[in-house]
């Protein structure tokens, strides 16, 4: 089948079992659904409508917290062309990279941990305020991707400014025209843009200033 894409239409807590989705359509008993960066197995018992018993946790993912507004993408276990990116890091083989995958629905700080690499996803299209912190001098190399999936103008304050820069770079604006992402590479104790910081440079990428 091919890969379908709905969104979560309430928040889903981390002991919850049951999830609500905005669209059924390609929803079916076993199922694989992913939010985030965690795999859920639709269950047995599911036959139609847009609340769906699920199994948490599953192809070596972490259980974890979803925002209502989160992606969710739905497919068959041999759909996935590429090992899950939540897998413990001790379990990686050669050559694999650690990915955290976390949605936002309102405005707050964004986290980030030692994953080599964190994916922001900033929901919705309504603009939400968010904020990074620097990084500490561990995660030197990690990388942080934010990564807006709809058209909103999205703002994320760097106190510090990208590259140390200050007041001229610590705050990237997002387009309300089209979804857009900025990557980011932590390096000495600051986050170090990785493309390009002004929108007329790519279209895809947000403004910094």
């Amino acid at each position: 089948m091919a890969l379908v894409n709905t969104t979560l239409a309430a928040a889903v807590a981390i002991t919850d079992n049951v999830i609500v989705v905005a669209s059924a359509t390609s929803l079916a008993a076993n199922r694989i659904i992913k939010i985030d960066g965690e795999y859920l197995k639709i269950n047995q018992a599911y036959v139609s409508g847009t609340t769906v018993g699920v199994t948490r946790g599953q192809e070596g993912s972490v259980t974890a917290a979803h925002q209502s507004g989160a992606s969710v993408m739905t497919a068959l276990a041999s759909d996935l062309a590429v090992a899950p990116a939540s897998v413990n890091e001790a379990t990686l083989y050669a050559g694999q990279m650690s990915v955290t995958t976390t949605s936002y629905s309102a405005a707050g700080a964004i986290a980030f941990g030692l994953s080599q690499w964190t994916v922001a996803i900033i929901n919705g299209t309504s603009a939400l305020a968010m904020t990074i912190a620097n990084p500490t001098l561990d995660q030197d190399g990690c990388y942080l991707h934010i990564v807006a999936n709809g058209k909103a103008a999205h703002t994320v304050t760097y106190t510090a400014g990208l590259g140390n820069g200050g007041a001229t770079f610590d705050v990237g604006t997002f387009s309300a025209s089209l979804s857009m992402s900025s990557l980011l590479v932590a390096c000495n104790g600051f986050w170090v843009s990785v493309g390009p910081t002004s929108a007329t440079a790519l279209a895809g990428s947000p403004t910094w200033a």
